[in-house]
């Protein structure tokens, strides 16, 4: 097994180092990555679809300049995805080009080799020569049976024997708990819940990834989603379509967020029909209670 290396001087650093990136942590969320880099272990992260899981990853390579690897689970997800497969049509053109004069044995030897293997995320991470980050995403849509292959850090292959890693990628999974991981999964990992963000830090997010915009406008935006959230929808909104509306405010030079602007702009936030006609019929109601305090 390879030697470790850490990448963190603390959980200080872990933090600034994701401000820098515009990703705005606490140390519980930063001294997670911290634990994961020392011990050596994948952080399982679980939350609500929309909360940044995925993004989380995303900064963690970006801050140390990793190369970002990332397995998208789905049902069905088998070895030959996940880890490796032959480059069959690449074997069987060598097969031909060697003719018939040539015995199995050789041809066999040849065309199960390195030349004509197909590397895939999990594989691909931690033979890797350089710094890698491996986001093995929405953990939970693959089968049990699945789970077992994806923190393995040596590889058996039978036509090559056994390939150990070069290196321990930090490794984050994401989970929107639609069914319950295995006890084995979650004993090998760290653990962190990332909810919605209260509104002091969705205002603090708004106002870092949209620069042009106001104070007032940022805290009007981060009351009016908080509110939304509050409603039995199908899908609330995530925060990075918090950050597109906001966005979108800004493009149609809309100061102070009237009733009209946010039954105007709902699809931004909202990706379903019933949603958004629920929305409409609170903002409607309540109009008073979403946009007269929240503009104040």
């Amino acid at each position: 097994m390879c030697a470790m290396t850490h990448r963190f001087e603390s959980v200080e650093a872990v933090r600034e180092g994701l401000a820098q990136v515009d990703y705005l942590s606490d140390d519980s969320i930063a001294g997670i990555a911290y634990l994961a880099d020392r011990l050596g272990k994948p952080v399982l992260i679980e939350g609500p679809a929309g909360t940044g899981k995925t993004q989380r990853a995303k900064s963690n390579a970006e801050m140390t300049g990793a190369r970002l690897i990332r397995l998208q689970c789905y049902e069905g997800l088998d070895e030959a995805k996940a880890l490796y497969e032959w480059n069959y049509k690449k074997q069987l053109l060598r097969i031909q080009a060697e003719g018939d004069g040539v015995e199995w044995d050789d041809v066999q030897e040849d065309i199960f080799s390195n030349e004509f293997l197909l590397e895939r995320p999990l594989l691909e991470a931690i033979r890797a020569d350089d710094p890698v980050v491996l986001l093995i995403d929405e953990v939970d849509r693959v089968e049990v049976e699945t789970e077992a292959l994806l923190l393995d850090y040596q590889v058996s292959i039978p036509e090559l024997g056994t390939l150990e890693a070069k290196q321990i990628p930090l490794v984050f999974l994401t989970s929107n708990s639609t069914r319950e991981l295995s006890e084995a999964l979650k004993r090998r990992c760290l653990f962190l819940h990332l909810d919605y963000p209260d509104l002091a830090r969705e205002k603090q997010i708004v106002l870092t990834k949209v620069p042009d915009i106001t104070d007032n406008l940022a805290d009007q935006v981060a009351r009016i989603v908080r509110s939304i959230r509050q409603l039995e929808l199908k899908k609330a909104p995530s925060v990075s379509e918090t950050i597109d509306w906001a966005r979108t405010l800004i493009l149609l030079g809309i100061e102070k967020i009237t009733e009209q602007d946010a039954i105007n702009t709902a699809s931004i936030l909202l990706k379903y029909r019933s949603d958004i006609d629920k929305v409409v019929k609170e903002y409607s109601s309540n109009s008073a209670a979403h946009f007269q305090a929240s503009g104040s």
